[in-house]
């Protein structure tokens, strides 16, 4: 079953939805900060927002066309929808909040459903208890099999494991993948999590203001960001202004001059002109500190820096270092902090792959 989504929605006179993508069968994951207008997207494939242009189609069933006038009722459209707060009937067992979208089937086939769903997602041992006798996983549980149960043509997710713990987490994503495997329909899926993306997106779409800034697998995606407000969504602590300095197509990396500094690295090539304006996208952890200048290494840069500060994390250390006027956050375990010595005002070495500095273009 594909998808097909063409969406023009405008929200206010500053914001604009326009979207337009593809879907198969799978997970899409829809990733965007507060405002980007995922929320606004699901509702609109769902029937509870009208666009106010485009069209949208899942399989052969159009369900919003706004040169033909189509625009399906939510309850004819046959899709799935679990919102971030699930609101599960309390009056009701799980098993009656389960099958309450069957209510056209007989009693044996709306416990023949529930049942298998229940089974599905690893709850038949809960069907007789209520909503607040659940645990946060149960619910969540519950509240998947709800949408699913009535064999919906497309399941719309929004930042649904929120509220539960990365091993919960981990467990519902592995059960929404095996049942998908066996029906495939396709999912829109919201999420803040990088975690999710990871664990179960097959594609991300990532939207800014309205706007698709990004979309490929998660890899290309997160780890390879073209633009610099995609890397600070992905996780990159590090976003450093610089120049292109040479482009070497035949070795394929390139060589800019960190602003403000005599400093140069080595990074993948990108499409960029030498002269131009970048930044470069350095996650924390990706980045060896060294004590001594090393030698004999295959990693491309090697810069000197200063510490400025150490703070404990969790269980990790930051480290605020300089390099000239650039600072630039690094990540480190506490046993190496504490083997190597290491506090603030200490001159050290910063040993970075050129396949961990990620050229991006400015927002």
């Amino acid at each position: 079953m594909s998808l097909s989504v063409r969406v023009r929605k405008r929200l206010s006179p500053d914001f604009m939805l326009d979207v337009a993508f593809e879907g198969r069968p799978g997970v899409t994951i829809v990733f965007g900060e507060s405002g980007s207008g995922k929320t606004t997207l699901l509702r609109c494939v769902a029937g509870l927002g009208r666009p106010d242009d485009g069209r949208i189609v899942v399989g052969d069933r159009v369900f919003f066309d706004g040169e033909t006038g189509v625009d399906l009722e939510p309850a004819r459209r046959a899709t799935g929808f679990v919102f971030q707060h699930l609101a599960l009937f309390p009056h009701l067992s799980a098993a009656q909040n389960i099958a309450y979208g069957l209510s056209h089937f007989s009693t044996a086939e709306r416990s023949a459903r529930s049942s298998a769903i229940a089974a599905s997602f690893r709850i038949a041992h809960v069907l007789d208890r209520r909503p607040g006798e659940l645990s946060g996983g149960e619910r969540q549980r519950v509240g998947l099999a709800r949408a699913l149960v009535t064999n919906p043509s497309i399941l719309l997710l929004d930042e649904p494991l929120s509220a539960v713990d990365a091993h919960t987490q981990s467990h519902i994503i592995a059960d929404l993948r095996h049942w998908n495997d066996a029906h495939q329909i396709p999912i829109l899926y919201v999420t803040h999590s990088q975690r999710e993306v990871f664990a179960l997106g097959e594609r991300v779409v990532v939207l800014q203001n309205g706007r698709i800034v990004a979309d490929g697998t998660p890899d290309q995606v997160m780890n390879a960001p073209a633009r610099e407000s995609v890397a600070q969504l992905a996780g990159f602590e590090n976003l450093l202004e610089a120049v292109v300095m040479e482009r070497r197509p035949d070795a394929g990396v390139m060589v800019l001059r960190l602003a403000r500094t005599s400093v140069e690295l080595e990074t993948p090539l990108a499409e960029a002109a030498a002269g131009g304006t970048m930044r470069v996208a350095i996650r924390a952890g990706d980045i060896i500190v060294a004590t001594e200048r090393p030698r004999g290494l295959s990693a491309r840069n090697v810069i000197p820096g200063t510490i400025s500060a150490l703070a404990r994390e969790g269980a990790t250390v930051r480290a605020d270092v300089h390099v000239g006027t650039v600072p630039v956050e690094v990540h480190l375990t506490p046993t190496s902090t504490e083997t190597l010595d290491l506090r603030p005002g200490r001159d050290i070495w910063l040993v970075i792959k050129t396949h961990s500095c990620r050229p991006v273009h400015a927002l």
